[in-house]
């Protein structure tokens, strides 16, 4: 059992299309970020940790770090390359990994014993997978892309979902990130549009040989219970299957119901649970 390092995420993919694609919706976040390292690495911080594990000629397992973000973990059809990927990564200063839930609870005990630090669980997620919108309940309003003139609220918007979500108070990073999203670096931010005025916002992007992901749902509190997520979402993934997409998917907070459940309402299907885990520091 060995661990392949790749130099290039075009390396990467070859080695890993095949495997990634059988369980295309399970590993979207994987197509992604490397479809976003090959299409503008330079919104990277660093270079980036391209792996897989193969048994003899066939890959088992596929771990994937773009600085300054966490390990991603794929599934894994042997058990004991958990530990390879473990071993392999203890020269990384890895903010965090997240995976499928047994995968990754069992890399951050793996690695934690071969003299890596200890981790804390910090985010249950679930990944859901639509192929066929299900209009909800008609809203005021309508779609349309970010323009610059967003960018302050964007990036506002930004800072509140993941202060909100992940418990992230990170300005220089909402900043950056809503910079990425006005000038459509692998990605477009969506705002649903009352009368002029932006009540919700979502992006698309990470593309997968079938589909692609939506991301960074957001509506202010003061203007939730409307429906204006529902429809913006729902608006935005059916622009997407009309393009020519089979699929399109999505990560929800476990902690969170009423995404769930507003989710599933327009067609969204549960795939799996993936789980994020922070390594100690200090």
């Amino acid at each position: 059992m060995d661990v392949i390092r790749s130099s290039s995420v075009g390396d990467f993919l070859a080695l890993t299309e095949e495997f990634l694609a059988e369980r295309e919706a399970e590993h979207n976040l994987i197509f992604g970020v490397a479809s976003n390292l090959r299409d503008d690495p330079s919104q990277f911080t660093g270079p980036a940790y391209l792996a897989t594990v193969h048994d003899d000629d066939r890959v088992i397992a596929v771990a994937l770090r773009t600085p300054p973000f966490r390990l991603v973990l794929s599934e894994i059809d042997d058990a004991r390359a958990v530990d390879v990927i473990a071993r392999d990564t203890l020269d990384l200063d890895l903010p965090g990994a997240q995976g499928p839930v047994d995968i990754v609870r069992a890399f951050v005990a793996a690695r934690h014993s071969a003299g890596g630090p200890a981790a804390k669980r910090q985010l249950g997620e679930r990944i859901y997978r639509l192929r066929e919108v299900v209009p909800p309940r008609p809203v005021p309003g309508v779609a349309r892309p970010a323009r610059p003139t967003d960018r302050d609220l964007v990036a506002q918007w930004v800072y509140d979902f993941e202060f909100e979500a992940l418990g992230e108070d990170d300005r220089p990073a909402a900043e950056a990130a809503a910079d990425n999203w006005i000038a459509g670096r692998g990605r477009t931010l969506f705002l649903w549009d009352v009368d002029g005025e932006a009540v919700s916002m979502t992006g698309v992007g990470g593309p997968t040989p079938h589909g692609i992901r939506i991301g960074t749902v957001y509506t202010p509190p003061d203007r939730r219970g409307r429906g204006y997520a529902s429809a913006l979402v729902a608006a935005v993934s059916q622009a997407q299957l009309d393009s020519g997409k089979t699929f399109v998917f999505l990560f929800t907070d476990l902690a969170n119901p009423t995404s769930n459940r507003i989710y599933q309402a327009i067609g969204y299907e549960p795939v799996t649970d993936f789980d994020v885990y922070l390594f100690e520091t200090g």
